[in-house]
């Protein structure tokens, strides 16, 4: 089964309406097996494409993710990329900046953990963070100690959009490609995984009041994800808004996406001499025993 990721590629240039795109939409399989099935299908087709990826080791992969809380970037993650060796994969989550980190550019923290070439790099949150959280909540700019900040703060966001533009347009001439997942969570959706958090001791510890508190921003992150979307999606670094009501559906979005991104690659084997190679099998055959 294929399933087409061009509805949820945002196309440079054309306009972002999170409230006119879906958080959910009828999904792509039939009943728990297929999904199971499907999802397998595309783990293992990943799995042997980053085998390749490490073996050309003339290329890698970023793939950001971004949401709101409890949208299930962490389920993706484990998910899509449950079956790619671990040497070939790595992952970075990004949380408040540490000091060190508000000493430098915002892209510097992220910069340190891009994949090496051959690998996936795997971002749970990202420097979009800093036209984000920020934007919603200029107060952070103060510890930032930035020598000039605009008095008209949307000249400050659109030179990040410009300077974000030009690190991932930079990581694909050099190789590394990138994709972006935004998972698009309704508040209703939200407001029920918060509630499955409180109910459940297991997953107590995943619940944070503060997640509760950003809730009175959805507006304004809304507003937020919907112009860094706009301005930032490219044909060589694009976009996809996914559907996240129903993290099976969106896994299986991302997965998909994911495949045909790597697949897209041009990816060749190092090739040997059939005359060395015969040479050593010679050296190695067992002595003669007569």
């Amino acid at each position: 089964m294929k399933i087409d990721t061009t509805p949820f590629r945002i196309v440079p240039g054309d306009p972002v309406d999170l409230e006119q795109r879906p958080t959910r939409i009828a999904p792509p399989h039939a009943d728990d097996a297929e999904y199971e099935r499907e999802l397998a299908e595309r783990v293992g087709k990943i799995s042997r494409l980053q085998r390749d990826l490490y073996a050309d080791n003339r290329h890698a992969l970023l793939v950001v993710f971004q949401a709101m809380d409890a949208a299930g970037k962490d389920g993706a993650i484990r998910h899509v990329f449950s079956g790619v060796n671990p040497q070939g994969c790595q992952v970075a989550a990004f949380k408040q900046p540490s000091a060190e980190e508000l000493d430098h550019d915002f892209l510097w923290r992220t910069v340190r953990h891009l994949p090496e070439r051959g690998r996936i790099g795997i971002f749970n949150r990202s420097y979009y963070e800093e036209v984000l959280v920020v934007r919603v909540h200029p107060q952070y700019l103060d510890g930032q100690r930035l020598p000039d900040v605009p008095r008209d703060l949307g000249a400050l966001w659109s030179a990040r959009y410009r300077s974000i533009r030009d690190h991932e347009a930079h990581l694909g001439r050099n190789g590394t490609t990138v994709i972006k997942f935004y998972l698009h969570l309704s508040p209703d959706e939200q407001r029920e995984r918060f509630l499955a958090r409180l109910d459940d001791p297991d997953k107590n510890w995943k619940f944070s009041g503060g997640d509760v508190e950003e809730r009175a921003h959805w507006p304004a992150y809304r507003q937020a994800y919907a112009e860094a979307i706009r301005e930032t999606s490219t044909d060589e670094a694009p976009w996809f808004v996914v559907p996240a009501d129903d993290k099976r559906t969106a896994r299986l979005i991302v997965a998909e996406a994911v495949k045909d991104t790597l697949a897209a690659l041009t990816l060749v084997r190092p090739s040997a001499d059939p005359e060395e190679l015969a040479a050593y099998r010679a050296r190695l055959a067992p002595a003669d025993q007569d």
